[in-house]
């Protein structure tokens, strides 16, 4: 079965036996198959849109076959024409391939001609999503755009489409790498207000202790030695616009209680100033920590943490949600190639179960990382570990095989879900009973996934 989704495939040849041949052939491998007997009627059912490929004989009493192609080409230049031919001849092929054929094969047909066609589909499909992309990012309001189509991203943007346009502080929550100051920004740009203002980004780990009051808050001429004249704190620079502080847990504890007066009041006092300045800005907090986990043990204050907790964004793990990593790596391709000006490789189907294998501990910048890396170096895909999923071994049959994939697929999914049946039904697009019933014949204990 082919291994993307369901392609049409237009059929062009002026032999019945051939046409009929085909369609059944390529319908039994779950292609959805149109034939024609002449080349006129087969292009008026083509367009840019089309979303699959076009298999056509060369020597036909109507229109040529090379004369298809051209027209075809006409149309759109992606889409993969297939040629066949009834007479062995070099020439022909060659010329055939020169104008832009996507391969060339005699009669009589055989399944080999089915590996080309799976390539042709697969590389049709990657044109129109980048395609589709492409025009989703310029019809879309300009700024960051969050990509995803899972069930824990559509929960997130939910999130943050409902909050974008409020005046409350965010608190964002998520591993390294896994998008914090993407999903901050997108909160500033989204914003009918804020975007028209600055977005100032912080992070309360990289300044020095010393220096971070007059840093946020700003300094008079003469506040301290080496003050030679006022300087705008970023706060004050962020005016109408939006603070981000990035890793919120590393700030010290005594600038801890300045900075929850500050947003409590929203007005700041510069150092070697009595007169405070009002604010109006959205303050977005980020960390890779429980802070109330770390408040509990005195390394945060519980009264800042309950401050910026009124909305809160959890930023799933990649590892959480797998099905957007196709989406995630044609799009940093796309991007990587633009920028290095080298042509879009498409995945092999083993390098694309690699990528659905691995377990991601860097979550998204990894993947973008590995993608850049393809794209540019054309080398094959290097990932430092796999996850608990490993390949079975090579002497099992193809029943096993399958059987041990959806075995750990499922395991994988209660893993995901803390042991909750309802969302891994969700994750694994399973009926319940279904479901049940693989756990039931595989032995799963789900009650070994459930954490306390």
């Amino acid at each position: 079965m082919p291994t993307t989704k369901q392609a049409h495939i237009i059929i062009i040849d002026d032999e019945q036996i051939i046409r009929d041949s085909l369609s059944q052939l390529l319908s039994i491998e779950g292609y959805l198959t149109q034939a024609y007997e002449r080349g006129e009627d087969a292009l008026k059912a083509i367009n840019k849109d089309f979303d699959g490929i076009v298999i056509t004989d060369l020597n036909m009493a109507q229109l040529h076959g090379l004369d298809v192609l051209k027209q075809i080409q006409t149309i759109d230049g992606d889409i993969p024409v297939i040629m066949l031919t009834g007479y062995a001849d070099v020439q022909i092929a060659v010329t055939a391939l020169r104008e832009g054929a996507y391969d060339f094969f005699e009669k009589p047909i055989n399944e080999t001609l089915l590996d080309s066609v799976s390539r042709a589909v697969e590389k049709r499909q990657l044109v129109l999503e980048n395609r589709h992309l492409k025009n989703y990012l310029k019809s879309t309001k300009t700024g960051p755009q969050i990509l995803g189509d899972t069930p824990e991203m559509q929960k997130m943007m939910q999130l943050l489409n409902t909050v974008v346009d409020t005046p409350t502080d965010v608190l964002i929550q998520g591993e390294t790498g896994a998008g914090k100051e993407m999903v901050a920004r997108y909160l500033h740009e989204h914003s009918e207000q804020r975007c028209k203002a600055n977005f100032v980004a912080i992070n309360c780990g990289a300044v020095p202790e010393h220096l971070i009051e007059s840093e946020l808050f700003g300094s008079r001429k003469g506040a301290y030695t080496g003050a030679d004249a006022n300087r705008i704190g970023k706060l004050e620079f962020a005016q109408g616009g939006t603070v981000f502080l990035d890793e919120i847990e590393s700030m010290p504890l005594a600038m801890q209680v300045k900075i929850l007066r500050v947003i409590e009041e929203r007005k700041v006092t510069p150092v070697g100033s009595n007169k405070a300045i009002n604010l109006d800005i959205r303050f977005v907090a980020a960390t890779k920590v429980d802070l109330l986990a770390i408040a509990d043990e005195g390394l945060f204050r519980s009264d800042l943490y309950y401050r910026l907790n009124l909305v809160t964004i959890h930023i799933p793990p990649l590892r959480a949600r797998k099905a957007d990593i196709p989406l995630l790596f044609r799009h940093f391709s796309s991007i990587a190639a633009g920028r290095f000006h080298k042509p879009l490789r498409s995945l092999k189907s083993e390098e694309l179960e690699q990528l659905m294998r691995y377990d991601w501990p860097g979550n998204v910048r990894e993947l973008r990382n590995i993608a850049e890396r393809h794209v540019l170096l054309g080398l094959p895909l290097e990932l430092s570990q796999t996850s608990a999923l490993e390949m079975p071994a090579d002497d099992l049959s193809l029943a096993e095989k399958v059987a041990f994939y959806e075995c750990a697929l499922i395991e994988e999914a209660l893993s995901q879900t803390s042991g909750s049946v309802k969302e891994a039904l969700t994750l694994l697009k399973l009926p319940r009973k279904t479901f049940y019933d693989k756990v039931s014949k595989y032995g799963i204990e789900r009650n070994k996934f459930i954490t306390s």
